[in-house]
């Protein structure tokens, strides 16, 4: 089996990469290496897959129509994972038109890749930003997902919907993921783990929106990644060939506990900013993680203190060779 990964140097593209070259998989990882954050960090991430002889690493941006077709024509995969994306709430709001070229174009490039060439199935990145400010918990994938609350929020939704459209139409096997708040090592440094743990490290203060009362369903990493390995082996079937799945933690966790458990492993209290919410933030996520369970028999393991432990070391080992 041949597969692409897009956002390869990206934190979830690294890791399911590694994963899958670890299993002996022929892996061609892209990525355009944007400046949305330091691409070092990409820099350190490609270096973790480029010692397998079975990885092979492609610069190119998503919105690129023509070399996204040749990139099709000529590799053949026979699996693709659609990890690319911009990312972040807050940003969305400064910077919309990076999430239109991004989320929007590069994933009707993927799909139309798809759609001119043999692949056996096509897995993207949604997100559980699409259940906006649901007040149903735990959120369910038959919740009606009509009112995000950031464009970041839309797009995830609208690449939903351009999946079923070709799932139906073309009979291409889609599957998308619904992410509940990925930490772990090598994860993003504008994510509140990198924040959180930099600042405390320093002594600095750190900003602490809704006064720490928002939850999230933090998800270890090596759990969302065993979810995408087990799933990306179960296309679906039928007249369309199109699923849909929450793949979160099943325990949100409230703020002022994840901090506590980064202070823990700091071994320093943290001089908290309380805030007000800010816009298009959600107080809360929880995963009904049902379906994802009865498809492939998926349970997450890791507890947040000892996620949050393993992250903490390997930011403090990263820093120190940096």
């Amino acid at each position: 089996m041949k597969y692409l990964i897009t956002g390869a140097a990206g934190f979830i593209g690294m890791h399911t990469a590694k994963r899958l070259l670890e299993q002996g998989e022929e892996v061609v990882g892209l990525d355009n290496l944007n400046d949305y954050y330091d691409p070092a960090l990409k820099e350190y991430r490609l270096a973790q897959l480029s010692p397998y002889p079975n990885f092979r690493f492609v610069k190119m941006d998503l919105a690129d129509r023509a070399g996204m077709a040749e990139l099709f024509r000529t590799e053949q995969f026979s699996h693709v994972i659609h990890l690319a994306a911009q990312a972040g709430v807050r940003y969305s709001l400064e910077n919309p038109f990076a999430y239109v070229d991004s989320n929007l174009v590069g994933t009707m490039t993927v799909l139309e890749g798809c759609r001119h060439n043999p692949v056996q199935h096509l897995i993207y990145a949604s997100s559980s930003s699409v259940y906006g400010m649901n007040a149903k918990v735990p959120f369910s994938e038959t919740d009606q997902v009509d009112n995000p609350v950031s464009l970041y929020a839309a797009t995830k939704k609208a690449n939903e919907l351009m999946a079923h459209c070709y799932s139906k139409l073309y009979k291409i096997p889609t599957t998308g993921l619904r992410f509940f708040t990925v930490y772990g090592p090598a994860g993003r440094p504008d994510m509140a783990p990198w924040l959180f743990t930099e600042a405390i490290l320093k002594g600095e203060p750190i900003k602490v929106f809704n006064h720490g009362k928002m939850q999230r369903d933090f998800t270890y990493i090596d759990d969302i990644v065993e979810g995408i390995i087990r799933i990306q082996q179960q296309p679906p079937q039928g007249e369309i060939p199109y699923d849909l799945f929450n793949i979160g933690n099943n325990q949100p966790v409230q703020l002022s506990r994840f901090i506590e458990a980064i202070e823990s492993t700091c071994g320093k209290k943290a001089e908290k900013v309380l805030l007000p919410m800010q816009p298009g933030d959600v107080e809360r996520t929880y995963a009904d993680m049902g379906r994802l369970e009865e498809k492939v028999g998926y349970k997450p393991k890791m507890e947040i203190e000892d996620g949050i432990g393993r992250f903490v070391r390997w930011f403090k080992a990263f820093k120190n060779n940096d």
